[in-house]
């Protein structure tokens, strides 16, 4: 197996283009538990680790741009955890502090699981992926880039260089179902974004899909209930309960040995519920 340990943007992408299809490496969280149970084999790794261009994050005008080996620790540090609580909120659920100490944006990204939790936080935010190769780069929505579970739109000559976030007015919120409190799979997840600037309420779903989902007729019905000149909820418990029956019917969940698909469903519509609630109080004055 061939390692190379490019030093700069340009070095990475000469590698990758002499390379393609290799296994590209950063935390190696996903990577390296597939090689150590020997269900993957790389004929190749790239390490991105010294490449200082995927590192941080930095405002551009009306976005932020979030580098591909941005760790979950860092998602969880102010400012960037007051910019985007749902997303620090999420890093926060991840594993151990080793974890999520080695662990990465673009690493979630391109592993593509569809219980990874970051992923319905970056749909809920309309993110959307740069990807980059030697040949130039192109952009993709966060909805067209994960295409079926473990599969990206990602082609074997590019990479994932960043994520390019619309600076969001409103309130976010991530809710989770595990088996337990910390370092666990989610059961289910649900990111709510209550976008001021749009007057929309997004909803995105993990765990609940072979990639995650966005739940449009429940995002419409709780836009209808914000006050948007006071930040209120206006809804009561019926309205609530409707809001959490839609959301559940967006839902395409199976059984596994984690959970029951009508448990899931069930839960993420508790779980996205109580998210809007929580997203609507925590807008910003």
């Amino acid at each position: 197996m061939g390692v190379m340990v490019p030093e700069s943007f340009g070095e990475l992408l000469h590698s990758l283009a002499e390379h393609p299809g290799s296994d590209l490496l950063a935390g190696g969280t996903d990577l390296m538990v597939e090689v150590n149970f020997g269900r993957h084999r790389p004929s190749s790794v790239i390490s991105v680790t010294r490449v200082p261009e995927l590192k941080g994050w930095r405002s551009l005008g009306d976005d932020l741009i979030l580098g591909a080996a941005l760790t979950y620790t860092e998602m969880m540090q102010p400012p960037l955890s007051e910019l985007l609580p749902a997303l620090a909120q999420a890093a926060r659920s991840v594993g151990s502090p080793q974890i999520r100490n080695a662990g990465t944006l673009g690493g979630n990204l391109a592993t593509a699981s569809p219980a990874g939790d970051t992923l319905p936080v970056l749909l809920a935010l309309s993110a959307t992926v740069v990807l980059v190769s030697a040949d130039g780069r192109r952009e993709l929505p966060m909805g067209d880039f994960i295409v079926s579970p473990k599969r990206t739109a990602r082609q074997p000559n590019e990479l994932i260089e960043s994520v390019r976030i619309p600076r969001p007015d409103g309130g976010q919120e991530f809710v989770k179902v595990g088996t337990r409190n910390a370092m666990v799979i989610a059961v289910c997840s649900a990111a709510v974004v209550v976008d001021r600037d749009r007057r929309q309420v997004r909803v995105a779903l993990g765990s609940v899909g072979p990639v995650p989902l966005r739940a449009p007729e429940a995002e419409e019905l709780a836009a209808s209930w914000i006050n948007w000149d006071e930040d209120v909820l206006t809804a009561g418990e019926p309205e609530l309960e409707r809001f959490a029956s839609l959301v559940s019917a967006a839902s395409r969940p199976i059984d596994d040995h984690r959970s029951t698909a009508r448990y899931r469903r069930h839960a993420v519509g508790i779980c996205a519920r109580r998210a809007l609630v929580r997203a609507v109080a925590a807008a910003p004055s």
